[in-house]
């Protein structure tokens, strides 16, 4: 029996549209047209996840300069159902890590997810994000409506003020 191929494939004008099929099944969310405008222009960090040449999941992210910082957010990131645990979310993982390490600007990574979603949250955990904040009534048409905020630190922000003078 020869090993499932998984593999990451960019998203283009041609597959959008398995993009948005898989978004629709996948989260209890949807998203506007600007939001796939933007993943069509967001390079490296929108992927498709293929399992033996299939779609069966995606990622899409975005930079986030709010806070004084410059994060990663995770927009979006699944898989279908029959397809979990068979490793595509943590090549999904992977290759935002990845990007993150390549690119030492960014100081931490970041995402919500709905609070009841214990898969997600546990899944997350594993790759070192943390729960660092509750938001009230975050989803404004699903149940429960609060969502976590994960947060994995990548790059702490050096404090240049701070440095020790040894002369």
């Amino acid at each position: 029996m020869t090993r499932a191929k998984i593999e990451l494939g960019d998203v283009t004008p041609h597959n959008i549209k398995q993009l948005k099929l898989l978004n629709q099944v996948v989260f209890p969310v949807s998203y506007n047209e600007k939001f796939y405008k933007d993943v069509l222009e967001a390079g490296e960090l929108a992927k498709l996840a293929y399992y033996n040449d299939i779609v069966v999941g995606a990622v899409c992210c975005r930079v986030d300069t709010s806070e004084n910082a410059r994060r990663l957010y995770i927009m979006t990131l699944g898989c279908l159902s029959p397809y979990r645990r068979l490793g595509i979310g943590t090549v999904m993982v992977q290759h935002v890590l990845n990007y993150v390490k390549k690119d030492e600007n960014f100081n931490s990574i970041f995402l919500h997810v709905q609070v009841n979603n214990e898969g997600a949250i546990d899944f997350y955990k594993k790759f070192g994000f943390e729960i660092v904040a509750t938001k009230q009534q975050y989803y404004k048409r699903i149940e429960p409506a609060d969502a976590h905020v994960l947060q994995k630190t990548v790059h702490p922000q050096s404090d240049t003020n701070h440095q020790t003078s040894s002369q």
